[in-house]
């Protein structure tokens, strides 16, 4: 009886020890390769996606930049576009019966008068005493020169208005556009049967801009701007009979 149990005793202790020596012998190479190869794909996806946020990041910021440069050029050229034609002596221009003749407005000219260009030239005065004369620092205007807006301050001076470094200039247009309003309503006098000045005209200009950009840093980022630009001083031609 005591043989048996001394015999049971040793089975079972030798089986614990069998359990622990197993319990203790950990990951096999198989479930640590599973192990390892499901850690890198969490790893992958979690770089890939954080690459793809810094890329929208960083796509963001560029295409941010880009419009808020573009904008910024769109209204300093609309901003001084709509002082083309301004006169001092306006006045002197505006028919009336007490009128013996009507001055022409030396500041009137804006080119392009009719077709569309990557270039404006106007004029406005800046007399603190109107003299009529068109000095050298009385003459603006736009251009496009080797993809960087140019603006014209006085006579042949040229200055870069868009920095080359951040961004291209693929496109600067300007489009006019004018609308004649018939003022025969305002002559006392019928005008001469085949008279080229009689009636007056007001002409209403307007000019398109399009303005469009690309980053340096970015080739593929490219952002375009619309503004139409109504000219403030109208341009009067022809007059009632006398």
């Amino acid at each position: 009886m005591a043989a048996n149990l001394g015999l049971h005793a040793m089975k079972h202790g030798c089986a614990a020890r069998v359990a622990a020596r197993i319990a203790q012998r950990g990951l096999s190479l198989v479930e640590l390769l599973v192990g390892v190869a499901i850690a890198l794909f969490i790893a992958a996806a979690g770089s890939t996606l954080l690459a793809g946020n810094l890329r929208e990041s960083r796509n963001l910021l560029l295409e941010a930049r880009l419009m808020q440069d573009l904008r910024t050029a769109t209204d300093v050229i609309s901003r001084d576009l709509r002082r083309a034609g301004f006169w001092g002596a306006a006045t002197q221009g505006v028919w009336s019966v007490d009128s013996t003749s009507v001055a022409a407005n030396p500041y009137g000219a804006v080119a392009p008068g009719s077709a569309a260009s990557d270039a404006v030239s106007f004029r406005y005065s800046r007399d603190s005493t109107e003299n009529n004369l068109i000095d050298t620092n009385e003459q603006f205007g736009f251009r496009l020169r080797n993809r960087v807006i140019e603006m014209q301050l006085g006579a042949g001076n040229w200055q870069a208005l868009t920095d080359a470094g951040t961004l291209d200039i693929t496109e600067f247009s300007v489009t006019p556009t004018v609308q004649e309003i018939d003022l025969r309503g305002y002559c006392t006098q019928a005008c001469p049967t085949g008279s080229t000045s009689c009636p007056p005209r007001q002409q209403v200009r307007s000019l398109a801009l399009v303005v469009t950009g690309r980053s340096t840093t970015d080739t593929s980022v490219i952002r375009s701007l619309r503004s139409n630009v109504r000219l403030r001083n109208d341009a009067v031609s022809g007059a009632c009979p006398v």
